[in-house]
């Protein structure tokens, strides 16, 4: 039996969304652009990566998101940098 991909399930895609509110006004507007922009096309490796960013603190994803600090230890890696690059550009 396989699992349903982020992608083949509507309900997973709206509980991102809401997992992706922030209290940080910022974080809030800077995810909501980017999961009207790329969520569509995000693999289940990236959403993934995109839930571990989602574990941070506001202020720790802020960060990352502004270049003010980089992915580092289990953080850091491809999907994790991958997803990081889109937020930046979004």
């Amino acid at each position: 039996m396989s699992e349903t991909t982020h992608q083949a399930d509507p309900l997973c895609r709206e509980r991102l969304r809401w997992r992706a509110r922030r209290g940080l006004l910022e974080n809030d507007l800077l995810l909501t652009r980017f999961l009207d922009g790329h969520e569509a096309t995000l693999t289940d490796a990236e959403v993934g990566a995109l839930s571990t960013l989602l574990d941070l603190s506001d202020n720790e994803l802020l960060d990352l998101i502004l270049a003010r600090a980089e992915a580092t230890g289990a953080l850091d890696t491809a999907a994790i940098r991958r997803v990081v690059g889109l937020l930046r550009r979004a």
